[in-house]
């Protein structure tokens, strides 16, 4: 038999909250975490709203002046190859470690493995980029590169905690953080290791943020409550966020021998491509449906043992039409309509780290035993029709939970947890 593989261990660091407990509240209060800004001092811009990540300041390129809670110890050594996100990330696995009753000493014997996802650090990358620029060649900081590259937090995280197992950086757009889960799910299955980390993480700057505007796929409402609203018939593009989340996940009975506390079984995923475009979604979904039928198959279920989908839609109107064509074809069409609901609605879109933190969501929702609704949500677009997209929170405990994330270039992933 194949090894299970258990959730053990949750640390966020998000617009909704930065512990477990005020992540949970806000799900199932549908509080959001987005707010005005005025990016680059510009008023004239026409995006007003980001996920904002609170109580901590890291928005300029040096560490000196980062804030964050007193409660993270982070020693200066750390702290100078650090990003933004890398603090986020770093904390967010400090909190993971604590909620596993883990100790950095129990990670560090190459049992352990860390599966990162970040685009890495726009912010840093420009202001190492223009001081060599600058300078004609002859100023650069000595740890610009691995500061701000995408591997950045795998370099720097690995090295902190000491980690001598499987090591590795993700990149797959928006996807990034769920083929990172997946492949660490494998690791787990095939024996490779005993327990993986799972971090992903993201800045919510102009830098990391803006460019997106050119592509039009950013929301210009300047509602904080309803500028992300997936499914939404009057949605108009993702409301870009950051943070970090970390999610530990261990063989099975590895984690019953030292008796940690479970949330659920990741029990399979699948993943599929379009071939379709660089940027959007194929219209109908097709990579979408494939990756959500191989995850389904890899954990030997239906589609109709499926209790609640933690969807991947973003607020895009392109995006949000194509899943929800995939799932009708998937669900709609065998006659189930599990609830649906986007959590983007009070998060914003984190990229990358999406599909982690959507997992954790998930794992919470399963182990406390509720659905999130669908923030925001007033006018359901007709695409969504046989859709089931409740708007407030259920008291409903799923059993068996899937999660879809697609990225560019049509890069789809289906995570599946159950309860244990």
């Amino acid at each position: 038999m194949p090894r299970q593989a258990l959730v053990t261990g949750l640390g966020f660091i998000t617009p909704i909250g930065n512990t477990r407990a005020a992540v949970a509240q806000s799900l199932r209060e549908g509080r959001h975490g987005i707010e005005t800004v005025e990016f680059l001092g510009n008023p004239h811009l026409s995006i007003k709203v980001v996920g904002t990540i609170k109580e901590f300041v890291a928005h300029t390129p040096n560490w000196r002046d980062w804030r964050f809670p007193a409660s993270y110890d982070i020693p200066k050594e750390a702290l100078r190859g650090l990003s933004p996100h890398g603090l986020f990330a770093l904390c967010a696995i400090e909190q993971a470690l604590g909620d596993a009753q883990l100790t950095a000493a129990d990670i560090g014997d190459g049992a352990t493995g860390l599966y990162c996802a970040s685009a890495g650090s726009t912010l840093l990358a420009h202001h190492h980029l223009t001081r060599l620029l600058e300078s004609r060649g002859e100023r650069c900081g000595p740890l610009g590169v691995v500061s701000s590259i995408a591997g950045t937090l795998n370099f720097n995280l690995a090295a902190h905690y000491g980690i001598r197992g499987a090591v590795g950086g993700f990149v797959a757009a928006c996807a990034s953080s769920s083929h990172a889960l997946g492949c660490a799910l494998d690791d787990i299955r095939l024996g490779r290791q005993k327990r993986m980390i799972i971090v992903g993480a993201e800045e919510a700057t102009a830098e990391s943020i803006l460019p997106f505007a050119a592509m039009r796929a950013l929301s210009t409402n300047p509602d904080p409550a309803t500028a992300s609203r997936p499914f939404d018939a009057g949605r108009d593009g993702f409301v870009g966020s950051g943070g970090a989340v970390a999610l530990i996940i261990e063989e099975a009975e590895f984690a019953q021998q030292r008796g940690a506390r479970i949330y659920a079984e990741f029990a399979g995923w699948g993943q599929a491509a379009d071939g379709y475009n660089i940027a959007i979604s194929h219209p109908q979904g097709t990579g979408l449906v494939d990756a959500i039928n191989r995850a389904l198959q890899d954990t030997r279920i239906d589609s109709g043992q499926i209790d609640y989908i933690n969807a991947h839609a973003t607020s895009t109107p392109a995006g949000d039409r194509s899943e929800a064509l995939a799932l009708q074809t998937v669900f709609t069409a065998a006659g189930h309509t599990p609830p649906i609901s986007s959590t983007k609605g009070l998060t914003g879109h984190p990229l990358s780290m999406a599909g982690v933190m959507e997992a954790a969501f998930c794992s919470l929702a399963i182990k406390d035993g509720f659905i999130p609704g669908n923030a925001h949500l007033r006018d359901i677009d007709e695409v969504c029709r046989g859709l089931n997209l409740p708007r407030e929170t259920l008291p409903t405990p799923p059993r068996t939970v899937l999660s879809t994330s697609s990225g560019f270039g049509g890069s789809n992933v289906g995570l599946v947890f159950r309860r244990v």
